[in-house]
């Protein structure tokens, strides 16, 4: 019996790595990865154009990072399993992963078998998670999902948390606007609105916000 391909797209803003990882992959019989993209707006598109089976995302990932990309993969484009590749073992950012969506989370220092068989989980319909993690996560999140508890975070659209991440990355609101093909009055409005929502007031204070929430890294 031939078993289909499963396609795969990498997503990491650090060349090697997703070099490394395609080579690890590919030795799989039934594994071809049909694409790569190194930030966050550029895999929405590469899924779009491709619809692989699988998107391996990086957390920390410049212009958008990886848990908003999977929160916007996985209500544009359900058909897409999304795992979570990540250096970070914070319940917090599993939790969120696994709330926008993701099907697995792998932590980067596991071993090589580990994202093999993330993916082979993740296309058989069930859900991936590096084992330190598995049993407190799935716990934590479905106490979480009874609870109903949302964060301000939860509350800024789609194109305001894109705002977000290309301000404390330090784009002007020119850059952002010419980034994201909106007018700058808009992103100037998106970004007072995102604020005003963060009860947040300073650039400083946002770039701490976006440190604390994981969106960019502490060395940022």
């Amino acid at each position: 019996m031939i078993r289909r391909e499963i396609q795969i797209l990498l997503v990491d803003d650090h060349a090697i790595v997703r070099q490394g990882l395609r080579v690890l992959l590919e030795t799989e019989a039934n594994f071809k990865v049909i694409g790569e993209a190194g930030n966050g707006l550029d895999a929405i598109k590469m899924v779009q154009q491709l619809k692989p089976d699988v998107a391996v995302l990086d957390v920390m990932m410049p212009n958008l990072n990886g848990l908003e990309v999977t929160r916007q993969l996985s209500k544009q484009f359900p058909f897409t399993k999304i795992i979570i590749l990540s250096m970070y073992d914070d319940e917090a950012f599993v939790l969120e992963a696994l709330g926008n969506g993701a099907s697995g989370y792998v932590l980067k220092d596991s071993n090589s078998s580990d994202l093999i068989a993330a993916i082979k989980e993740v296309i058989a319909g069930r859900r991936y998670l590096s084992a330190p993690l598995s049993d407190r996560a799935i716990a934590a999140y479905q106490s979480f999902a009874k609870s109903g508890n949302f964060e301000k975070y939860d509350t800024l659209t789609t194109r305001e948390r894109e705002v977000l991440q290309l301000t404390v990355e330090g784009s002007t609101n020119a850059e952002v606007a010419s980034r994201l093909g909106i007018s700058v009055r808009t992103a100037e409005t998106h970004r007072s609105n995102l604020m005003n929502k963060l009860d947040i007031h300073s650039q400083a204070d946002l770039i701490r916000y976006a440190i604390k929430r994981g969106i960019i890294p502490m060395d940022k």
